[in-house]
């Protein structure tokens, strides 16, 4: 059993296409990485990640990816250590679909934050910020390409984490998480 401290600490996902992988043909991007990497991992970071990453990190979120393609874990990590980030956790298509779907024939949808105790889920799909409201999970819908996106997604962690607090010091915490 994880200490009480790492209970309470609040996760905050990341999805990756389109959010933290985008094009540099249409987004500012982070510095290609150098001779031989950027021939195994041809994804473009956004400008900030790393910084933001690092920030969200130091006041004291867990980090995660979450996302629906089927990139194993392993790549994610590797990838993303060429920038100096490590992620708490990573759950791609392969662990949502064993660990969330589980052979339903309901479909649920493709993301299910609550599942994994992720206060706050970042992505760039309205049909998944939508499910937040339905199954209970916080999101925030990243736009296309927004310069100030790093310090609107600090905003936003921070607000959840007062919501959350608020609940916890009025006794309705604890929440456990949806287990589908």
């Amino acid at each position: 059993m994880p200490p009480k401290n790492e209970q309470e600490k609040m996760r905050v996902s990341f999805d990756l296409d389109e959010v933290l992988f985008v094009n540099p043909k249409t987004h500012k991007t982070e510095k290609e990485l150098s001779f031989p990497f950027r021939h195994f991992y041809k994804e473009r970071l956004r400008l900030g990640t790393p910084d933001l990453i690092h920030s969200l990190q130091s006041m004291g979120f867990e980090v995660w990816i979450y996302t629906s393609s089927f990139r194993s874990e392993r790549y994610i990590k590797a990838l993303f250590r060429h920038y100096g980030i490590c992620f708490d956790g990573v759950i791609n298509g392969t662990r949502h679909l064993k660990e969330v779907q589980r052979g339903r024939s309901q479909i649920l949808p493709q993301k299910v934050p609550n599942k994994y105790r992720i206060s706050l889920h970042i992505d760039d799909e309205s049909v998944i910020c939508s499910y937040g409201r339905e199954f209970g999970f916080d999101t925030y819908q990243l736009d296309a390409d927004d310069d100030d996106w790093k310090e609107k997604v600090i905003f936003k962690a921070e607000e959840v984490r007062r919501k959350w607090e608020k609940k916890r010091r009025a006794g309705s915490f604890p929440i456990k998480p949806d287990n589908h």
